[in-house]
C-alpha cells in the first residue's frame, strides 16, 4: 500500500477526515465508559445477599393495627403458626431483609478510645431460627441460644449488655485485617452496647442502595425479638412449595388474628428484580445509548466516503486506466480511513480517561480499567474498516473509462 497519494488525499480533505476523526473520538469515549458502567451495573445486580436459595425465601411485611398490645407475645404465636405449616421449613421475625430498602445502620468499634476505626455495618435483628431460616453459613464461632433472645419495642428500646453479636467476614475484617476478632467485646454505636462477637458468618448483604460500596458486605445480626408495629416475617418455604407456603401463611396469620395489615407478600427472587430494577433500567439506557452512537459514527463514516469518491470518480478512472487494480483501489480507501480511525481512538481514549477521572470526582464511580479503552479501540478500528467497505467496494468498480467521460 503507498501512503504518499493516501495521504496527499486526506490534505485535500482536511474537514470531512476532521469531523470523521472527531465523531469516532467522541464515540470511543462514551463507549468505553458506558461499557464499564453497565459491566458495574450488572455484577452489581448479581451479587449475592448472603441468602442460600433465594427462590425458597419469602417476605411478608406486617403492621398491626393496635401497636399498643403485646407485640412480643403475638409475634411468637405468629412465630409457632408459621412454622407449623406444612410447606414451612423455617420462619423468623425482622426489622428488615437483604434485598429491603435501607435497613438501621450502626458502627462496630473495637477500640472505644478509637472512634473513627468504627466499621459502619447494617442491623438485622432476629432471634435464634434467623440462621436457619435466612440460610446463613457459619465459618466460625455459634448462633445464638433461644435463651439469650431479647424482646425490643422500638429503636429507643434496648439492652445495656447484650449476650453477643454475629458479624459477616467482610465486618471482621473491616474490624481487624486478620479477621481474627471471634470472643473479642465490640461496642455498638450510637447504642452504646457493649457485646461479644460470638459468631461470624459467610456472607450477608447490608442493602442494595449500598452498590459496590466497601460496606456492602458488612452486616451484624443482633439477638432481638423486634417488637414493633412495622415488622417482617422472613419464611423458608421447602423445596418447591414457594407459592402454597405462602398462601398457606397469609391464611394463617389471618387466622390467628385480624389486628394486622398484610402489606405485602414478596419473594427474595421478587425483592432482587425491584431492588435492582433501576441498576438494570440505566444499564438497558446505556446500550441503547451505545448502539445508537455506534449506528450514527457508521453512517457517518459511509456518507462521507460515498461523497469523497463520488467527488473522485475521474481520479479512480484515470488510476484505473494507468493499470490500479480493483484491489489497489480497495486498500486505498481501507488505509485513507485507518489512518482517520486511527487519529479518532487516540483521542477518543484521551477523553474516555479524562471523562472517566471528571466522573470520579463528581460520582462514586471506580476508575475505568485499561481493558475498556483497549475494547473501544478495537471496536471502532473494525468498525470504521466495516463502514468504508461498501463505498471503497464501489470505487474499486469505477471502470477506467469513467476518466475519458468525465474529462
Amino acid at each position: 500500500m503507498h501512503w504518499g497519494p493516501i495521504l496527499s488525499a486526506l490534505r485535500r480533505n482536511k474537514v470531512g477526515a476532521a469531523l470523521i476523526a472527531l465523531q469516532i473520538a467522541v464515540t470511543l469515549a462514551v463507549l468505553c465508559n458506558a461499557l464499564f458502567i453497565i459491566q458495574q451495573r450488572t455484577a452489581q445486580a448479581r451479587r449475592t445477599s448472603g441468602v442460600s436459595d433465594e427462590s425458597d425465601v419469602f417476605v411478608i411485611s406486617n403492621r398491626w393495627v393496635d401497636a399498643s398490645a403485646d407485640l412480643a407475645g403475638r409475634e411468637q404465636t405468629d412465630l409457632a403458626g408459621l412454622r407449623s405449616l406444612p410447606q414451612v421449613a423455617d420462619a423468623t421475625v425482622s426489622n428488615d431483609h437483604p434485598l429491603g430498602g435501607p435497613v438501621m445502620a450502626q458502627m462496630l468499634l473495637l477500640d472505644p478510645d478509637k472512634p473513627r476505626s468504627g466499621v459502619p455495618s447494617m442491623v438485622y435483628m432476629v432471634d435464634d431460627r434467623g440462621l436457619d431460616t435466612l440460610g446463613l453459613r457459619l465459618v466460625a464461632g455459634r448462633n445464638f441460644h433461644p435463651s439469650e433472645i431479647i424482646d425490643r419495642r422500638g429503636l429507643g428500646d434496648k439492652a445495656t449488655n447484650l449476650p453477643g453479636v454475629i458479624i459477616t467476614q467482610a465486618a471482621a475484617h473491616r474490624l481487624q485485617a486478620s479477621g481474627s476478632v471471634l470472643g473479642r467485646t465490640v461496642l455498638i454505636v450510637p447504642d452504646n452496647t457493649p457485646a461479644p462477637i460470638i459468631g461470624i458468618v459467610d456472607e450477608l448483604m447490608s442493602t442494595p442502595l449500598a452498590g459496590n460500596a466497601p460496606f456492602s458486605q458488612n452486616s451484624m445480626l443482633l439477638p432481638y425479638r423486634w417488637a414493633d408495629a412495622q415488622i417482617f416475617y422472613v419464611v423458608r418455604a421447602r423445596p418447591g412449595q414457594l407459592t402454597a407456603a405462602m398462601a398457606a401463611a397469609r391464611s394463617k396469620l389471618y387466622a390467628i388474628s385480624l389486628q394486622r395489615i398484610v402489606s405485602g407478600i414478596q419473594p427474595l427472587s421478587d425483592a432482587r428484580r425491584d431492588a435492582y430494577r433501576g441498576d438494570r433500567g440505566l444499564a438497558f439506557i446505556m446500550e441503547v445509548v451505545c448502539g445508537i452512537l455506534l449506528a450514527i459514527t457508521a453512517f457517518g463514516i459511509v456518507g462521507l466516503t460515498s461523497y469523497w469518491i463520488a467527488q473522485r470518480r475521474r481520479q479512480i478512472g484515470i488510476r484505473r486506466a494507468l493499470g490500479a487494480t480493483r484491489g489497489a483501489i480497495l486498500r486505498h480507501f481501507q488505509g485513507e480511513n485507518l489512518l482517520i480511525a486511527g487519529a479518532g481512538v487516540v483521542i477518543g481514549v484521551l477523553l474516555a480517561i479524562g471523562a472517566n477521572l471528571w466522573v470520579l470526582r463528581s460520582v462514586a464511580l471506580a476508575r475505568l480499567p485499561l481493558i475498556y479503552p483497549l475494547i473501544g479501540v478495537v471496536a471502532m478500528l473494525l468498525l470504521g474498516q466495516l463502514a468504508v467497505l461498501w463505498p471503497a467496494l464501489r470505487a474499486s468498480a469505477v471502470p477506467p473509462a469513467s476518466a475519458a467521460r468525465s474529462a
